[in-house]
């Protein structure tokens, strides 16, 4: 990994998958649509406010 490049993958393009309760999704989906951007979107920042929230 770069030095000066922080919390970035050495593959930029990884992924993972996973499930989500229905009614979790559908309050993701509607945010997304309410605040005009994609799901992909708001699934990041609230995981990334998360983890940044525990430490």
């Amino acid at each position: 990994m770069t030095e000066g490049i922080k919390d970035q993958c050495q593959d930029p393009t990884q992924s993972i998958t996973i499930d989500l309760p229905c009614p979790l999704a559908e309050r993701v989906e509607r945010y997304a649509k309410k605040n005009e951007t994609d799901v992909t979107v708001v699934l990041i920042e609230a995981l990334d406010d998360f983890l940044r929230k525990q430490g």
